[in-house]
């Protein structure tokens, strides 16, 4: 292979794909154990929140939360919404009196993330699981969710939601809308999901949701 030819195949070449793809694709293939090498090898605070954040549903592991902040310095919206993706994963595994102070925290961190930039993809997904998965008497609004879910998967089309894949968008977006009640739109998502080559963690979704 002459220079010329390498260098041209180095300059077509894709690039490697990002720490939140690498992520992603692990999450959605439903792989732990290499979820938790991506974990060890993060280095910097944005990438140990999102894979603690991605692992912590295939594992339900409490140590993962463990030694999460409980605010952050200087952070993008992104790592905001995510630390408060983590805090409710961590309100979940609480006793009632914790319950409802790690999900008020969750909030307030939630808050601030849309203060910083309320179009962020992570701010729409976790936003959008917020909205969906609260108590009714702490507002909780399936409809509002869906809209959420919506602009997450217009992003995600667009290449503008690195590390959330179009399917995943959808398919918050279909157990949005069918707790909603929009159920031309969620038949519609779902037999579209359906005809796709989803990877096992959207198949199983789609299958057996989860409980809102």
């Amino acid at each position: 292979m002459t220079f010329g030819v390498f260098l041209l195949v180095l300059l077509t070449a894709p690039p490697p794909p990002s720490f939140a793809q690498r992520v992603q694709k692990a999450y959605a293939r439903q792989e732990p154990d290499t979820l938790r090498a991506l974990l060890a090898r993060a280095d910097s605070q944005g990438d140990s929140l999102l894979a603690r954040y991605r692992l912590y549903p295939l594992t339900e592991d409490a140590s993962l939360l463990d030694e999460i902040p409980r605010r952050l310095d200087d952070a993008p919206a992104r790592e905001w919404a995510l630390l408060s993706g983590l805090w409710s994963y961590r309100a979940g595994e609480a006793s009632l009196f914790g319950a409802v102070d790690y999900g008020r925290h969750s909030a307030k961190l939630l808050e601030t993330a849309r203060d910083r930039d309320a179009d962020d993809p992570y701010v729409l997904l976790v936003g959008g699981q917020s909205l969906l998965f609260r108590p009714a008497i702490a507002g909780r609004d399936a409809e509002a969710a869906a809209d959420h879910f919506a602009r997450l998967a217009r992003l995600a089309e667009d290449g503008a939601a690195e590390g959330i894949s179009v399917a995943e968008a959808r398919t918050w977006e279909w157990l949005a809308c069918r707790e909603a009640g929009r159920d031309d739109r969620a038949h519609a998502l779902h037999e579209t999901l359906l005809g796709d080559e989803l990877p096992p963690l959207y198949r199983q979704f789609l299958k057996d949701p989860p409980s809102v």
